[in-house]
């Protein structure tokens, strides 16, 4: 265990365009090789695609599509004895927010033949309509952690 203090969390970066944390932080997280450029390029070409499909705010239609697919549950493997057991443990915000920005580009990644930029906005428009992969996979998580809700006593 640490014996030291734990690190202060950093204020939250605003993107440049927007102002926004949400975007600032999709874009780093979309960021490949250091390469923040070309993440920009996309990221920002994918909120204008946002704003032909859907009337609107862009930037409140991908706030709106991160929430829905943020995971409430999780499971985590804890060893008790001789035998592992999957344990179903609540997501902090932070985590919460992580994954699905990582779900969004899994899956955006995952959709082959079509450039990046258009595959997010698809992606983006997907979970705000509660349908598509990441949402699929959030629910998955939720399902495994619901099937183990009987070694929820091993949580610690």
């Amino acid at each position: 265990m640490a014996r030291r203090h734990r690190a202060e969390k950093k204020a939250a970066a605003t993107d440049v365009r927007f102002n926004s944390p949400v975007v600032a932080r999709m874009i780093s997280t979309l960021m490949q090789r250091g390469k923040k450029s070309v993440a920009e390029r996309i990221v920002y070409g994918a909120i204008e695609q946002i704003g032909k499909k859907i009337e609107g705010d862009p930037i409140e239609t991908l706030t709106r599509a991160i929430d829905n697919i943020r995971p409430r549950l999780e499971v985590k493997s804890r060893r008790v004895g001789g035998a592992t057991y999957q344990v179903p443990v609540e997501v902090s915000p932070d985590r919460q927010l992580a994954l699905a920005m990582r779900w969004l580009k899994q899956f955006a990644r995952a959709r082959k033949g079509q450039p990046m930029e258009r595959a997010l906005a698809a992606e983006i428009v997907d979970a705000y309509n509660n349908q598509g992969n990441a949402i699929k996979k959030r629910d998955d998580t939720h399902k495994m952690a619901q099937a183990n809700k009987a070694f929820a006593h091993y949580r610690w």
